[in-house]
């Protein structure tokens, strides 16, 4: 087998919920060898859906990798896969995955077509320029459509999509494909169960005119983004070879200016064949991606690294996970130099060394231990302690830092407490682990009830969670009500000077701050610190001091202890003492500038607010519309799908809770939701001020 990295793929298949990401997944598994028996979602067999959880409910909660072999033109090609969830609520699993991977296969549904979750995930690829495949699956079912998935892939995603292949057939008559560039069909054989044979025919007679179009489209769209390409096209059509053609396909595809379009049926084994044939062909290997750059901790200097085992060590913790037998997993992708069981390597987000163990490729939840895994390669490793979802980890001689991951902030959350007193210490334990797995997922202490609060991404999320800590952790608890995140922000301008003096026997306290609090600039969330201190009133060295003071009381607004969004603070002038001064001084009168300061000023509640869409019968479309108008919805454009009404609305996540109950009752079971965070927005008054009499329990009026 070559350890060539041009035969080496690293992909993720990302999709909306419900498209066939996992039967796809486990088909790729089965007609590569990796696996003798298919697993089916909805029987709860599924290689990569290995949590019970999935099991139970046929959904993917968390990206699972595998390490496959598949014979393309008599090459062996190593296929390392991520089978990432469609839910939003586990949008940080695709996230993290994107980010390490060199390609991607866009699973599409081919009655429900670009969904809402296809949108987001597709926004995630853009995000971090992965290369992508669509794949149209799902052609056996009744609605499928084809062309008009590919036509929703170019208007509503703004892509390039050009088909490679078109179906023969489609619905129950779906019987195969045609291959535009070889123009032949390829016919399943349907007294094969496991769609291991296929058999190259004629092009159907009545399909010729049709065929010769869309091929003559995949030319000239590969053709016309390469000049010299498309000057032989116009000369000489007939000395451009198909190899040829397909290496232009390729690079047209790694620079993300075409994405390819196959099709098929993977619950029918239909079509997986080629795809694989198209991950080797035409997604990129590790040599193919440009130099990864990184900063020099020590420096502040861009490096960069190649995928090349003789390069130093560079790598990126993308996941954490806990085994029950092996510990803690860290999930690497190694991007240059090697790693092996017993290296010391660097951290350096911490400035500290930490020591490999042991090595694992993974297959869902099995590990294969490794003696060795070098660049371009995805692994686990056993031993790391300090390392958090994002880090690099690096050769010690030669230190690099990768930007690290941006995460969503959670929106929802709820307050736990364990039902036995035995529990308290198992409680803690856990959640630091699952909080350490998990980046969306946070928890606090409330400093006024002394409840812990854990916060994700939606209700699906937090159920999820709970069940872990029931099942993986042995540990019961009683939940309240779901608690909408809500946030405070400031809405006008305010000066403020804030004098901190404190006289105690010998050296006392001292800090003088003069600050001009205002909304922050636009993009900006959190503190946005400005430091306008002219002629050294203040000392340099303080000046950190009175941005950390402001970051602390940010956490815990005015109105109601919401932490405080997008606020600007400019430290325009103070003073100092040159005996009683130090940084806790500057310090606490950042604090209390803060709080004295906020009094003066307008504060406004803001809530998140969620991109919902449903999919109904039309009969039953006004009664969902007349549902949204009394959650305070705001209708944001309606089209027509088949024979359905897609409606889509923006509301307040407070108004949406059990949202999908109610959806079922109305629409007799026959209408579908997906729901994800949009934006923050502010409250209005009358309902802000419930919302702080509620948390506070103090009557209030709003400012």
């Amino acid at each position: 087998m070559s350890s060539d990295l041009r035969y080496t793929r690293n992909i993720g298949i990302m999709a909306h919920i419900d498209a066939g990401k996992t039967t796809t997944t486990e088909r790729i598994l089965f007609y590569t060898g990796l696996v003798h028996r298919m697993g089916e979602v909805h029987e709860g067999t599924a290689t990569m859906d290995w949590m019970v959880q999935e099991q139970e409910r046929g959904i993917t909660i968390t990206a699972a990798s595998t390490t496959t072999y598949w014979k393309y033109h008599d090459e062996e090609y190593k296929i390392n896969i991520i089978d990432t969830p469609g839910h939003v609520d586990f949008t940080v699993e695709v996230e993290r995955s994107l980010r390490v991977l060199d390609g991607a296969i866009a699973v599409f549904c081919a009655v429900g077509g670009v969904e809402p979750q296809s949108e987001t995930v597709w926004r995630q690829a853009d995000k971090y320029n992965v290369p992508r495949i669509a794949f149209v699956n799902k052609m056996d079912r009744p609605g499928a459509d084809f062309f008009g998935v590919v036509h929703e892939i170019k208007e509503k995603l703004g892509a390039n999509p050009v088909p490679m292949q078109i179906p023969i057939g489609s619905e129950d008559n779906f019987i195969g494909l045609v291959d535009l560039i070889e123009r032949r069909a390829i016919i399943w054989k349907e007294d094969e169960k496991m769609g291991m044979r296929y058999e190259y025919m004629d092009i159907p007679e009545e399909m010729t005119d049709e065929v010769e179009m869309w091929r003559e489209k995949l030319i000239e769209a590969v053709c016309e983004l390469d000049d010299d390409l498309l000057e032989r096209f116009l000369e000489d059509r007939a000395s451009i070879t198909v190899e040829e053609f397909m290496e232009h396909t390729r690079k047209a595809v790694i620079n993300q200016r075409i994405v390819p379009v196959l099709c098929g049926a993977a619950f029918k084994n239909k079509g997986i064949q080629r795809l694989l044939d198209a991950i080797c062909c035409l997604l990129p290997s590790p040599l193919d991606i440009k130099t990864v750059k990184g900063t020099n901790p020590y420096t502040n200097k861009t490096e960069e690294r190649k995928a090349d085992a003789k390069e130093p060590l560079s790598a990126l913790a993308f996941k954490i996970a806990t085994d029950p037998y092996v510990g803690r997993l860290v999930y690497l992708r190694v991007y240059s130099g090697f790693v092996i069981p017993g290296l010391s390597v660097l951290n350096p987000r911490t400035g500290k060394k930490d020591r490999i163990n042991r090595l694992y490729q993974m297959h869902a939840n099995k590990q294969n231990p490794k003696d060795r895994i070098e660049a371009g390669d995805i692994c686990a490793a056993v031993g790391l302690k300090d390392v958090v979802t994002g880090d690099t980890i690096c050769d010690i001689k030669h230190p690099i830092s990768f930007e690290s991951m941006t995460f969503p902030e959670p929106v929802i959350g709820i307050a736990i407490e364990p039902k036995t007193q035995a529990d308290i210490d198992r409680l803690g334990m856990a959640l630091n682990k699952l909080a350490e797995e998990d980046p969306t997922f946070k928890v606090k202490i409330d400093e006024d009830s002394g409840q812990t609060i854990i916060s994700g991404m939606g209700e699906l999320h937090l159920e999820i969670l709970l069940d872990r800590l029931r099942r993986e952790f042995n540990v019961e608890c009683n939940q309240g009500k779901p608690q909408v995140a809500y946030k405070e922000a400031i809405a006008n301008v305010v000066n403020h000077r804030e004098v901190f003096k404190k006289q105690t026997g010998g050296k006392g306290k001292y800090a003088d701050i003069i600050v001009e609090f205002a909304p922050a600039d636009k993009g900006v969330s959190g503190l946005q610190f400005i430091d306008e201190v002219k002629g050294g009133n203040i000392p340099r060295e303080y000046i950190p001091s009175v941005e950390k003071g402001f970051r602390d009381a940010i956490r815990n607004g005015v109105l109601a202890s919401f932490p405080m969004e997008n606020l600007k603070v400019t430290l325009k002038d103070g003073s100092y003492h040159p005996v009683d001064s130090d940084s806790l001084s500057f310090e606490i009168a950042a604090k209390q500038a803060f709080r004295h300061g906020m009094k003066k000023a307008r504060i406004i509640l803001l809530e998140p607010v969620m991109s919902v869409e449903v999919v109904t019968p039309e009969e039953y479309m006004g009664d969902v519309i007349a549902d949204f108008n009394r959650r305070r919805g705001q209708i944001t454009g309606m089209e027509s799908k088949a024979s359905a009404r897609v409606i889509k609305v923006l509301v307040p996540l407070a108004e949406m809770f059990g949202y999908v109950t109610v959806l079922r009752t109305l629409t007799s079971g026959r209408a579908t939701s997906s729901m994800e965070f949009s934006h923050y927005a502010e409250v209005p008054p009358d309902i802000a001020t419930e919302v702080i009499e509620k948390t506070t329990g103090i009557k209030s009026v709003m400012i």
